[in-house]
């Protein structure tokens, strides 16, 4: 495929907006991954590169949020570890089960995800009362377990089902919780990735300038998180998740293939 100058003017400030949301929310991928398909890209070279684009743009989000501290590592590590593994099997899983079953499963887990947000919240990240290490190494494997084995198997809204479960079930502050799923989304970014590279599925025409943007959109929408703390990346998980149900439904009516 030879991209022509509308193709770089649909994807590139998708792309940013993007790693924007993607950096504070996580599910960055229902606005960017359209976007390679509404500039004419085939699916499966839209799939490889919306990878590569994303895991820049994701060690960006990574790095800002390290260096202000915003990421608890014996959280964020066990996480990716379970991540990868997960996601393993969910790809695995994901060839048998009909396509209209998967819609079922995030239909039912998406307002599941909102009420528990609302249940949940929590004021500062300064009041976060988290587990003993032990248990926080614990809880985080099983969590990027189960949430790799969705990526694997769905795959949009991981990173914000990472952020919720990690506040919820570990009592981790949702600033950093949002810095420990960017490093497990990493990790399951690089082994995808790794497939396509393979398969030659990465159009780098494309991705190479797309890479720019979701780096400065990941870095713009870490500073914006960090910034504001955890009112704003809640705000912008309810805006992913609604995002994510419309998707879905349009999916279910056959409106949309992707």
């Amino acid at each position: 495929m030879t991209p022509t100058v509308w193709t770089y003017l649909i994807v590139c400030p998708l792309v940013l907006l993007a790693g924007f949301v993607d950096s504070i929310a996580g599910g960055g991928g229902v606005i960017s991954l359209p976007a390679y398909l509404l500039a004419g890209i085939p699916v499966k070279l839209a799939a490889g590169t919306n990878k590569l684009v994303n895991g820049c743009g994701t060690a960006t989000s990574v790095f800002k949020y390290a260096r202000s501290g915003k990421i608890a590592w014996d959280c964020a590590i066990p996480a990716a570890i379970g991540c990868l593994l997960g996601a393993t099997g969910g790809s695995s899983l994901a060839v048998k089960l009909p396509d209209k079953v998967l819609h079922i499963i995030i239909l039912a887990a998406l307002p599941l995800a909102a009420l528990i947000l609302v249940l949940a919240r929590r004021k500062t990240d300064e009041r976060e009362k988290q587990l003993p290490r032990s248990k926080t190494i614990l809880w985080s494997s099983v969590i990027g377990l189960v949430l790799g084995v969705y990526d694997g198997l769905i795959g949009p809204g991981t990173g914000t089902f990472l952020t919720i479960a990690f506040s919820v079930v570990l009592g981790i502050g949702l600033l950093k919780c949002s810095g420990c799923a960017r490093v497990a989304n990493l990790a399951s970014n690089i082994a995808s990735l790794v497939v396509y590279l393979l398969n030659g599925s990465v159009l780098f025409s494309v991705g190479i300038p797309a890479i720019a943007c979701s780096m400065l959109g990941n870095y713009l929408g870490a500073r914006y998180a960090i910034k504001g703390g955890s009112k704003r990346i809640r705000l912008v998980m309810f805006f992913v998740l609604g995002l994510l149900f419309l998707k879905t439904i349009l999916q279910v009516l056959g409106v949309i293939d992707f």
